[in-house]
């Protein structure tokens, strides 16, 4: 099986739109459970669906993959979970490296999603001296001076950074100058990198700022439909003591002032 320090996916070489990149573990994470359901063929609108996204742009990305799908009857779920897989590399070997085994670190050592998906956690590598030896997932942690010579003995591609925001650059630095060209970055902070080195960037503080954000608009919306009909109330309220001081009742087809609709029924 390859290595990932000898293959790169072929997406960029392909000219596969970033945005489409980023749709494709959408599509795939949907396949998987289409396959594991035993489900033979799916439709775009029904694939669309379950990603997230509409059936047009789902057609348009598959489209770069050279996957059009038959008329009537739609995709091929497990030649798609194949053929997606293999564009994001996912049918090689890559081994990762964790940097930073807290809290946060030993729970991505314990996720059970790497394997199933070609990563391969290599090492595990904290700064903590008294952490050298001690297993996490089965695997011992390793001090951060063997950085470099673990990088080169496993031939490590992709870094995992799980430190505190101080820490995070001068670790990205050496897993760079060591070889290592994509970094999952959990720090928060936002790293420096040269040309050629992709960083993604998970910030969980930030995604929960725009739940609190979305949170906030809906209890709005919620306050704001509570007060219209309370408005509407004191409006027919008052026409009402209007009609009262007139001495006359509101016709069932009068508005909310006593006035007659613009277009009566017939």
């Amino acid at each position: 099986m390859a290595t990932g320090r000898t293959h790169r996916p072929a997406t960029r070489s392909r000219g596969i739109p970033e945005a489409t990149v980023a749709r494709l573990p959408l599509y795939l994470r949907a396949l998987t459970a289409l396959s594991e359901r035993s489900v033979p063929t799916v439709s775009s609108e029904e694939l669309a669906a379950a990603a997230g996204v509409n059936s047009a742009k789902l057609r348009k990305d598959f489209s770069y993959l050279g996957s059009y799908g038959t008329r009537g009857v739609g995709y091929d779920v497990e030649y798609l979970v194949y053929q997606i897989s293999r564009e994001l590399g996912l049918t090689q070997d890559w081994p990762v490296v964790i940097v930073g085994i807290g809290n946060l670190g030993a729970a991505l050592a314990n996720y059970g999603g790497f394997a199933s998906r070609g990563f391969r956690v290599a090492a595990l590598i904290d700064a903590d001296p008294a952490m050298a030896g001690k297993p996490v997932a089965g695997i011992p942690v390793q001090h951060t001076d063997e950085l470099e010579k673990i990088i080169q003995d496993e031939g490590v591609s992709i870094g995992v950074i799980a430190t505190p925001a101080g820490a995070a650059q001068q670790v990205c630095e050496r897993l760079v100058a060591a070889g290592v060209t994509s970094i999952l970055n959990f720090a928060p902070t936002v790293l420096s990198v040269p040309d050629g080195v992709d960083v993604r960037k998970v910030d969980l503080s930030i995604e929960l700022q725009i739940l609190a954000f979305h949170e906030q608009r809906k209890a709005g919306e919620l306050a704001a439909g509570a007060v219209v009909p309370a408005a509407a109330s004191r409006q027919e309220t008052a026409a009402a003591r209007r009609g009262a001081a007139a001495g006359r009742e509101p016709a069932a087809d009068q508005g909310p002032d006593g006035d007659v609709p613009a277009v009566m029924p017939t």
